[in-house]
């Protein structure tokens, strides 16, 4: 079990470095239609994102790929099930691939209003359908014997599920608007961080709601009374938003920004706590939940993939560092007068 332990650890981690990067990016453009006033400030917001948002993208297809690879069982389970809300991610996610390169491809107003509408749509959709999944896998999916959802599109729209979908609009709109104070300069930074005062305090009354609700509808606390020091892992989102209050009175964008990211990390690490050694809970009988135990790959593929992911993911690591690094300075009037700015 210890093979299928650590890739459990791996495949949650993922997840949560996935939520912490492309949340900025989906924040962001969730957030255009309030931040934005003009053409200007659009663009802004694009190239505040533009470096950044098809690597940050990278870590979902990395993530899904881990789950095919280390736990197909559960891989299965979960692409069948959720087959209409992943076709729906997806599609949104095309979407707002594509409107970064498309909105500059026809000097018109009309044809970038087109572009800018499928941008908010592919970052506010994945947004909410990530919430409203993860929230349905903490309660349970509907799984029968055979490891077949008995549930439809419109069972996963429950009063948790959509909890969970506000919680992660919510988070990411924070993210987004704190990325934006890091990158802007003049009105709209200051828009930013007056939105980010607004989105926290929304973001507070929400996470704790959602806990109360997870208390009622999952057995998700189950593992941390079993082993109260689990509740450690709490204290990341709790740290996380109150250092991001603080850094954001004190004008610190990037330390607020980085606060934030260790927030949606924590969240995402309880909810995987709390549901180990389960990847995909049952709602109908926990016997017929997917767990590392029953949907794992051979102990020599899992060994194999572990070799390969101890020598690639720092590799990727260290690239996305070197890339946020490089790109860390503020967006200029210049930048956008760049033949290659969105």
């Amino acid at each position: 079990m210890m093979l299928e332990t650590i890739w459990f650890v791996l495949w949650g981690v993922l997840w949560a470095v996935y939520f912490a990067l492309d949340g900025y990016d989906l924040g962001l453009g969730t957030l255009m239609p309030l931040l934005a006033k003009n053409e200007t400030e659009r663009r802004v917001m694009y190239n505040a994102a533009g470096p950044f948002w098809d690597g940050n993208q990278v870590w979902l297809i990395t993530a899904g790929g881990v789950t095919f690879a280390a736990f197909p069982g559960t891989y299965a389970a979960l692409f069948s099930g959720l087959y209409t809300a992943l076709m729906l991610l997806l599609f949104a996610l095309i979407l707002r691939g594509v409107s970064f390169e498309f909105r500059r491809k026809v000097d018109s107003a009309a044809w970038r209003r087109v572009w800018d509408t499928c941008h908010v749509l592919g970052s506010f959709l994945p947004a909410l359908l990530l919430g409203v999944a993860f929230a349905n896998i903490f309660k349970g999916i509907p799984l029968n014997a055979q490891a077949i959802n008995e549930g439809t599109l419109l069972d996963l729209l429950n009063p948790y599920g959509l909890a969970g979908g506000v919680l992660f609009v919510l988070m990411f709109a924070l993210h987004g608007a704190l990325w934006l104070g890091v990158k802007a300069q003049g009105e709209i930074a200051r828009r930013a961080a007056r939105a980010a005062a607004g989105l926290w305090l929304a973001l507070v009354v929400m996470m704790t709601l959602f806990l109360a609700l997870t208390a009622y509808y999952t057995r998700l606390f189950d593992n941390y009374l079993a082993d109260p020091v689990l509740f450690v892992v709490l204290l990341l989102p709790v740290a996380g938003l109150l250092q991001a209050r603080r850094a954001l009175a004190q004008e610190k964008m990037g330390h607020a920004w980085a606060a934030s990211a260790v927030a949606i990390i924590g969240v995402t690490l309880f909810g995987v706590t709390g549901m180990f050694p389960a990847l995909l809970p049952s709602s109908i009988d926990p016997a017929f939940s997917m767990t590392i135990a029953n949907s794992a790959s051979s102990p020599k593929t899992l060994t194999i993939m572990l070799g390969v992911a101890l020598v690639f993911v720092p590799i990727v690591i260290a690239y996305q560092a070197w890339v946020h690094v490089t790109f860390s300075y503020k967006v200029t009037e210049a930048d956008l007068a760049y033949e290659e700015a969105y």
